[in-house]
């Protein structure tokens, strides 16, 4: 049930460092800036925007 996107990364609102999800993975899986130990990540976006036509 579990799926890992390739290549994400959360940034620490308290630090900003940025952590992927294999840092996340190899610290256990637990959610937690590995510079700062901080528990609030955010996903962050690619920079693709997504156009969807209206009909």
């Amino acid at each position: 049930m579990e799926k890992t996107a390739v290549g994400l990364v959360y940034e620490c609102l308290r630090c900003g460092a940025k952590v992927s999800t294999e840092e996340l993975e190899l610290r256990g899986g637990e959610i937690k800036c590995t510079v700062c130990g901080y528990r609030v990540l955010k996903k962050i976006r690619p920079p693709v925007v997504k156009r969807v036509k209206a009909k």
